[in-house]
């Protein structure tokens, strides 16, 4: 961890706790910060709170007093609380710093960072990555979303590692100075507008991982994504291009049923475990990341070959009487069920449902011509049901909750088909977080045993 006074003295204002706050807040005061810690939580029920408060931070709890902003300097945030918040609001008025956790990271660590963001496959792209430079011995970490707090990992990093870094649009709104060595932007699709306002709003955030770069860095981009390449056209870092439908030359892409990055052959796609041509994307992705460290071929190969996903993310369950399980509980938008309803040529029943934001969900129809069934719940259950109705599917039923779905889905279900839970929405209605409900469907299959 690099020694650094910036905080010495200075009067910082932590804004929301959960893990990255909570982090944050011990990390500064261990600068020298003053430290104010607020969360809309009560502080009887708030843990992370009562531990600060035993260690001498301050803490208000259970709402945002504006006169908390008298003195502050930098307000480190939760990236989940939105810019609209009354107290962000008058903070930006006072043009005051404000900032994620994931800028404090990049201000101690003696680590280089490869920053991941995109739509979909976010968490895939980087596990993949992670264990591709494990198992070359390159000496990663890894941070973001998918793990341990970023300014975690920063503490303990030394100049010889290299953080793999999976990053929201709400973290990249936060940073300053933050530069990834190797940045990587997957794609972008309509997602996050009730945070972000716009799709335009949405893509700059996005766009933020390139800002910092200069041309002694690296940015992999996916030539199949326009709005992926509007973003990156005048950054100053090196343009390393990914693609599935072209040969790209100066990066990684499908030739002959053969990735390449550079012509090189790395290996044969039928080796490759993972299913769905979308993952394809997500490999060629990493591997043009991971080639760019000099990541060895026999590596990639090691991982591509007995990787089968992440959990959460079209994670294979387990086979009952010839049907198959999938869970995909991370799909909380429209996208990501298109995508993983892609994944699979089988008959399949899908089971969706959750969070209503509002939208419509017409855009699925294209994506169920291998659906023979929709399994319901939750707040969006009849908009579904007319979408799946429209397009012709037979069987559409509602039920409560998910372990019921699992049960319905296997009665309609026949040998050889695929049971895929893809909700195509937030699990905020009914689950605190999507991992509880896709823990809920695997315990629901296994019960069915």
């Amino acid at each position: 961890m690099k020694t650094i006074d910036g905080y010495q003295g200075k009067q910082v204002l932590i804004l929301g706790l959960a893990k990255s706050g909570l982090a944050a807040a011990k990390l500064v005061n261990s600068l020298g910060a003053k430290v104010v810690v607020n969360d809309q939580k009560p502080y009887e029920e708030n843990d992370a709170a009562q531990q600060l408060e035993a260690i001498g931070i301050k803490v208000v709890c259970g709402h945002h007093p504006l006169e908390l902003l008298d003195g502050v300097e930098v307000i480190i945030k939760n990236p989940g609380i939105p810019y609209s918040n009354p107290l962000l609001q008058e903070a930006l008025k006072r043009k005051l710093s404000i900032i994620t956790e994931v800028e404090l990271a990049y201000q101690i660590s003696e680590a280089p960072f490869i920053g991941i963001t995109g739509s979909n496959g976010k968490t895939t792209t980087t596990t993949l990555i992670y264990k591709m430079l494990e198992e070359d011995r390159k000496s990663p970490l890894i941070a973001g979303n998918i793990g341990t707090v970023a300014c975690e990992v920063a503490q303990e990093a030394k100049s010889e590692n290299v953080i793999v870094t999976e990053l929201s649009s709400f973290q990249l709104m936060g940073i300053e100075t933050f530069k990834p060595k190797i940045s990587l932007f997957l794609n972008l699709f309509e997602a996050h507008l009730d945070y972000h306002g716009t799709k335009e709003e949405y893509a700059q955030a996005k766009a933020n991982i390139f800002k910092n770069q200069t041309q002694d860095d690296f940015a992999v981009v996916n030539m199949d994504d326009s709005e992926v390449k509007k973003a990156s056209k005048s950054i100053a870092a090196q343009i390393v291009p990914f693609s599935v439908n072209e040969e790209v030359k100066d990066g990684a892409y499908l030739l002959n049923n053969q990735l390449y990055f550079r012509n090189e052959a790395v290996m044969n796609v039928k080796d490759v475990v993972l299913p769905g041509k979308h993952n394809l994307e997500n490999i060629l992705a990493a591997i043009a990341v991971v080639k760019l460290l000099g990541c060895s071929n026999e590596a990639i190969y090691r991982v591509l070959t007995t990787f089968a996903g992440v959990k959460h993310r079209v994670q294979y369950v387990t086979t009952i009487n010839k049907r198959k399980f999938y869970n995909d509980s991370k799909a909380t938008n429209i996208l990501a069920t298109k995508v993983a309803l892609s994944a699979f040529t089988q008959p399949t029943i899908l089971l969706a449902g959750g969070l209503d934001r509002g939208n419509e969900f017409d855009e699925l129809k294209p994506s169920f011509e291998h659906v023979k069934a929709v399994i319901t719940f939750g707040e969006t259950a009849p908009k579904i049901e007319r979408v799946a109705k429209e397009a012709g599917i037979q069987v559409v039923k509602r039920v409560d909750n998910v372990k019921q779905a699992v049960i319905e889905a296997y009665d309609c279900s026949e040998e050889d088909d695929v049971v895929l839970l893809s909700p195509a929405c937030a699990s905020w209605d009914q689950f605190k977080t999507f991992e509880e409900r896709g823990d809920m469907f695997i315990k629901s299959v296994h019960k069915l045993k």
